[in-house]
């Protein structure tokens, strides 16, 4: 059979320091007619059990250990007794929502998983989180990318960038190195492509993202001024 990928969305409230956000969270399915991995559960279990179906859930895979992108990870990879992966910088995050349970799988940059007739390679890229990872998948050219990457720029927690340093320096150097056609798959809101995003990288360098009028001028090299390194020699 070949793989597919599908979407179900559900909403709720974040709370974020004692401030509320709503929220709509993007769960996705990748597989077949006969088997699945589900991507960010988010909250309603029943509503993405109903979606998966007959089909067995092989694993669950958490972009993220927020709380939206966890609180149905427990009931839906139960069902078929799927494995759970998270990766370990997000394990303290993981415990907020489940304080007495470990997720199964240590995610690791470079690692993959297999389903249908499709693989997903994981992608670290932190940023949001300290553990926040994507998962790229050639065959169905596409990237899952979390709260790293949104449709209208690189995502946020509670309105604010936790390290955006870190979170452009894996947009530039992990995600923008992928095909243009490449979709891109967020945790919030709708998809876009790689290509349509690429063109605004340099302007979120330069400080757009957080400052509140234009500068008189533009870095000289941004890249470096903001800290980030897009090769891992680049010092």
């Amino acid at each position: 059979m070949t793989a597919r990928i599908e979407r179900v969305v559900t909403e709720g409230v974040v709370d974020v320091d004692g401030v509320e956000h709503k929220v709509e969270n993007n769960t996705w399915i990748v597989g077949d007619d006969e088997e699945v991995i589900v991507i960010d559960p988010a909250r309603d279990a029943d509503k993405i059990l109903e979606q998966v179906g007959e089909r067995e859930v092989l694993a669950v895979i958490c972009t993220h250990g927020l709380s939206d992108h966890v609180g149905a990870a427990i009931e839906v990879a139960a069902r078929d007794e799927a494995v759970i992966a998270l990766h370990p910088k997000d394990k303290p995050l993981w415990r907020e929502t489940w304080s007495e349970t470990w997720p199964d799988i240590d995610l690791e940059d470079d690692g993959r998983f297999q389903v249908a007739d499709v693989t997903l390679d994981v992608m670290e890229t932190p940023g949001v989180t300290p553990g926040g990872i994507s998962l790229y998948s050639e065959d169905l050219q596409a990237v899952f990318t979390g709260k790293s990457l949104l449709a209208d720029g690189p995502g946020k927690l509670g309105g604010e960038y936790p390290a955006l340093a870190d979170q452009l320096t894996s947009i530039g150097g992990r995600l923008f190195t992928l095909p243009h056609a490449t979709r891109v798959l967020p945790a919030h809101g709708e998809e876009t492509t790689v290509g349509d995003l690429e063109p605004h990288f340099d302007d979120w360098v330069s400080g757009s993202l957080t400052r509140t009028d234009k500068p008189e001028s533009p870095l000289v090299d941004g890249t470096r001024s903001a800290g980030i390194s897009l090769e891992p020699d680049d010092d």
